[in-house]
């Protein structure tokens, strides 16, 4: 088990499955968990959970490398504030109010945002077969959220909730991109760590605002049984892989790999709540593939020395 999970590690275009199979099972309870329990404390229960676990596993070297900590405290408070704190509070409370389809749909909006941010920022080159993937992983999602007729994508409406996700996204894509701008010398769990501190430290005054707003935070099996879930898996694992696909592949390939959390969801619902599988699911699966694998199949499995280290 230990060398299989060694060669997956080695190999993040093996990886990149993995995020958004966890990311599909948070975005399913996120929807659940919407009408009950509150958005802001449902994003610092994530993240608490997800640091105390790897809390132990990293005080020690963090405390080691403290000085390098401090040196890079700009990128870690960006990571921080934007992929930990913005994107999740923002993104759960869209899903109060926004309809399903149109969460799926706008959050198929990062791969197009994060080659843009990351030419911006970071100058990094957008190949053109990572574009034509993203077009047509992005045509299989639309084409699933309208249910085999684009006609209806018209009747999509564009309000609060909708701008919301939108902000969520960006705020992703640019947490996404900011990843390649952490210090080689800093190991990547306490990175990671130090921007999950950041992020709570950042909910912190939000969430005080809405506990004094009357919020109650339900305390049944159901629910916290899902915050550990999303704790764990969608927020530890799940970015712990990211990041090290991120640092590896680049974030536009990466960001490609986020459309593959509409087929996981509709797998989800197929085997979890019995929703039937229809042709309009399989064409925009089958796109949904094939742009993922045109942009990753042939993708370096390593950029540079000092990446390799990550």
């Amino acid at each position: 088990m230990a060398k299989l999970l060694t060669a997956l590690w080695m190999r993040p275009a093996l990886l990149l499955w993995v995020p958004p199979a966890f990311w599909a099972g948070n975005l399913v309870l996120g929807r659940a968990l919407g009408g009950t329990f509150p958005p802001v404390s449902l994003a610092v229960g994530r993240w608490a959970i997800a640091l105390v676990a790897l809390a132990p596993f990293v005080a020690g070297r963090a405390w080691r490398e403290r000085a390098q900590l401090i040196a890079a405290w700009p990128v870690i408070l960006a990571c921080g504030t934007f992929g930990i704190a913005g994107y999740n509070a923002i993104a759960y409370v869209a899903l109060q109010s926004t309809p399903a389809a149109n969460v799926a749909f706008l959050n198929s909006t990062l791969p197009l945002m994060i080659p843009l941010a990351a030419l911006v920022l970071t100058r990094e080159p957008i190949r053109a077969r990572t574009l034509a993937g993203i077009a047509i992983s992005f045509v299989g999602v639309a084409w699933i959220v309208s249910r085999g007729d684009p006609a209806a994508l018209a009747a999509l409406r564009i309000d609060g909730g909708e701008i919301l996700v939108l902000i969520a996204v960006a705020n992703y894509a640019l947490y996404s991109v900011l990843l390649r701008r952490k210090p080689p010398a800093i190991d990547p769990l306490v990175f990671l760590a130090a921007t999950m501190a950041v992020g709570l430290a950042v909910l912190a005054p939000f969430w005080a605002l809405e506990l004094w707003g009357g919020a109650r935070i339900p305390l049944d099996a159901g629910s916290i049984a899902a915050v550990v879930y999303i704790g764990l898996f969608a927020s530890l694992f799940a970015f712990i892989l990211w990041n090290r696909c991120v640092a590896q592949l680049g974030a536009s390939v990466t960001g490609v790999s986020f459309h593959l959390v509409a087929v996981f969801t509709a797998l989800l619902a197929f085997t979890a709540l019995g929703e039937p599988v229809r042709m309009f699911h399989l064409i925009g699966i089958a796109l949904i593939l094939a742009g993922f694998f045109l942009s990753t199949v042939g993708a370096p499995a390593v950029r540079n020395a000092a990446l390799a280290r990550t």
